[in-house]
């Protein structure tokens, strides 16, 4: 069951941020931030670069280190484009979960409308040949991954020949860095097959005035597959790391006092992944299939900064996790009133204690 948000059963067209907030004139840490905090119920307005005067001492941000990969290849024989998801958990190396949309990307290919064994020629010389419906079957398929002589991996094709993912929302191509954070470190194997965009706004400038203000940062990876645009649709598995010292530090923020605030999903699912029913984290590596909601509540999360999520997308069922259904419809319903921005180069609203 996905959960829904009282007033948003529609996203006006416009609220949809169209290009990065810097196309628009709009500085990367000068997003708007709404903070709402579940204690109170209070809600309020700000500008993103205020995060520091927000957070306290001792507090700490965890952030997702994936790097965003140009995953999308056109192919080269059909009016289509492979996106690619994340490997295939527990199967060799050239297997793949991939998504087939129609040329550009503009919307997902039904599976009926194409069929197991069929190999699909791609931009650079690479071939994907379709193996079976993947997981649920609703959108991806299993395929196996050719790669050219010269390619010396995935990530090096998608490299000369990939585009970043984008949707219908955003009509006009981005560079590669348009979809990276400031807390990136590309990897091979490795990366996402979209941008963790909760860590968008955050910029030098800000990361330096936190750790000034006696805020910490703990990373961790989670390798992101495709998202969805569509509705009632669960995450699917995803790879992760916590490291030892994320754990470790982690635990004492929480025995000192200090809160632990993810940026993005990402990190909250990650993060939950290794924590103990009493919170406690330890290290550790592997896929996770974890769906947070409030039937499987936060343990190791007390906050959270992420952005604007359609109307019921798997991503508010954490939501409502994190926040209480309360203070989740209150803080969409100003979201529509004061009209922020959606998806990836929108808005952020940070959810506090």
């Amino acid at each position: 069951m996905t959960a829904a948000v009282a007033p948003f059963t529609t996203l006006p067209p416009d609220l949809e941020a169209h290009e990065p907030p810097e196309a628009r004139g709009v500085a990367r840490d000068r997003v708007r931030l709404m903070v709402a905090e579940r204690a109170s119920g209070a809600i309020a307005h700000h500008r993103f670069d205020a995060l520091p005067d927000l957070l306290s001492p001792g507090d700490v941000l965890v952030v997702n280190t994936s790097a965003t990969l140009p995953a999308a290849l056109d192919a080269a024989d059909a009016p289509l484009q492979v996106r690619f998801s994340t490997p295939a958990p527990h199967l060799p190396g050239g297997w793949h979960a991939i998504e087939i949309r129609t040329a550009g990307g503009v919307s997902p290919v039904a599976p009926a409308t194409v069929a197991a064994g069929q190999r699909l020629e791609l931009a650079g010389g690479a071939a994907v040949t379709l193996a079976a419906p993947y997981a649920t079957g609703a959108r991806l398929w299993l395929a196996r991954l050719e790669l050219p002589e010269a390619a010396p991996s995935l990530n090096a094709h998608l490299a000369a020949h990939g585009q970043p993912i984008r949707y219908a929302y955003v009509p006009e191509p981005w560079p590669l860095a348009a979809y990276q954070t400031a807390f990136a470190i590309p990897t091979d194997p490795g990366g996402s097959a979209e941008m963790p965009s909760a860590g968008r706004p955050f910029t030098p400038a800000v990361i330096a005035r936190l750790v000034a203000h006696g805020v910490g940062f703990a990373p961790l990876t989670l390798d992101t597959g495709v998202s969805s645009p569509e509705r009632h649709e669960p995450p699917y598995a995803e790879p992760y790391a916590v490291p030892a010292p994320t754990a470790h530090g982690i635990n004492a923020a929480r025995a000192s006092g200090g809160r632990v605030i993810a940026v993005g999903t990402t990190a909250v699912r990650a993060l939950e992944t290794q924590a103990h029913p009493d919170g406690t984290v330890v290290p550790g590596t592997g896929w996770t299939d974890l769906v947070i909601s409030p039937d499987r509540p936060i343990r190791a999360i007390d906050g959270l900064i992420t952005g604007w999520h359609e109307p019921a997308a798997s991503h508010l069922d954490l939501l409502t996790a994190i926040a209480g259904p309360d203070l989740l419809d209150a803080s969409y319903s100003e979201a529509l009133d004061r009209r922020y921005l959606w998806h990836e180069f929108g808005d952020s609203h940070l959810v506090l204690p």
